[in-house]
């Protein structure tokens, strides 16, 4: 039975902190201290997805997980092979926002493939509690808590009470990925990378800088295996090819120096053993890529997105109310909840918020290509 007081606490923490505008790695870190108070686990697993796509973005591990990176790659295979009901994806799906493995297979985890091949043999994880960080805006990220051979499963109030903070993680994560600063270095490497997988899984062929890619994804501490999200992008390929989903894999990444990539998956066409390849291409992303998605991350309407990008080019009031026809007044009202949502008080403040913080500094340049 779960401490009210206890669990009050975690709660007021949690939700604190997912308002407090911390990184993500802190905010990460932070709340799931929190949250291990009350529902205790041995070690867990938060990843961030990019919204437009439910593509893995980046992995962040806990407790007994940290620097066991070696599995990575089977875990992105397993997970987004398209079977199993407790995957990630299709919690999000089912608006499902937490589940306890024990409890949705009865008991027999070893029902569910991920924890028969991967977690069980190779970790000796008998329960898993999973939750996904989702909103209008899209899906966020997700988290995987486990428990070992002496625990106990997790019970159905613990797994109430992480479906009612997925919320909070969900702000928090919204919030932390637009936290960091970009880089004020240059970029790690000009042009795209590129990476070819083939039919079993093996990456083939790469071009020069996509070691460098690599592991500029894998320097944050505690992160996972960079291949893993690789691994993603290939099984949505597949899929893609085969007709299963509509939307092109890709994903963009925030690096731990700050960095904005997208990684872009397709299949390739070809016969005998080229059958069943995948290129993967690494490269920064475009000012326009990181602006959409720092407007999902605020919440923006379509309306208020369009009045920012306009901001952003250096467009006035009138400029803007003539571009999308509008009135001034109307153009107003949008920026001051532009304003709301961005916690800026400005429009040179909401340009250094959405533009100089996610991609300029990297690139040296100014709105409009000044440099």
């Amino acid at each position: 039975m779960l401490s009210t007081a206890a669990v009050e606490q975690a709660r007021r923490d949690i939700e604190a902190m997912s308002r407090s505008g911390m990184p993500l790695t802190r905010f990460t870190d932070e709340a799931c201290a929190a949250l291990a108070v009350v529902v205790p686990f041995v070690a867990g697993c938060v990843s961030t997805f990019d919204p437009a796509t439910t593509l893995l973005s980046s992995i962040r591990k806990l407790g007994a997980l940290e620097g066991r990176n070696e599995h990575d790659v089977s875990w992105a295979q397993i997970e987004y092979a398209g079977g199993d009901p407790t995957a990630m994806v299709r919690l999000v799906v089912a608006g499902t926002p937490a589940v306890g493995l024990h409890a949705a297979t009865g008991g027999r985890v070893e029902r569910s493939v991920r924890m028969a091949e991967l977690m069980v043999p190779a970790f000796d994880f008998r329960d898993e509690a999973r939750a996904v960080f989702t909103d209008r805006g899209g899906a966020w990220g997700s988290m995987s808590l486990f428990r070992g051979p002496g625990d106990r499963p997790f019970s159905a109030d613990e797994i109430a009470l992480v479906a009612q903070l997925a919320p909070a993680f969900t702000r928090g994560t919204r919030a932390g990925l637009l936290a960091q600063r970009a880089g004020e270095g240059p970029p790690t490497s000009s042009g795209p990378a590129i990476v070819i997988v083939d039919a079993a899984g093996r990456v083939v062929q790469s071009s020069p800088g996509a070691d460098a890619r690599l592991l500029q994804m894998a320097r944050a501490p505690r992160s996972g295996d960079p291949l893993a999200l690789v691994h993603t992008l290939v099984a949505a390929a597949r899929r893609f090819a085969r007709g299963e989903c509509d939307v092109s894999p890709s994903v963009r990444v925030r690096t731990h120096d700050g960095t904005w990539l997208v990684l872009r998956a397709s299949p390739l066409s070809g016969a005998d053993d080229r059958a069943g390849e995948v290129v993967i291409t690494m490269a920064e992303a475009r000012p326009q890529e990181v602006i959409d998605l720092v407007a999902a991350a605020f919440a923006l309407t379509a309306r208020e997105r369009d009045v920012t990008v306009l901001v952003l080019r250096g467009a006035d009031t009138r400029e803007i109310a003539r571009a999308m026809r509008i009135s001034a007044y109307t153009v107003q009202d949008h920026l001051k909840s532009v304003f709301e949502k961005a916690a800026v008080t400005s429009r040179g403040e909401l340009v250094a918020r959405v533009f100089f913080d996610q991609y300029a500094p990297r690139l040296g340049e100014q709105p409009g290509g000044h440099r």
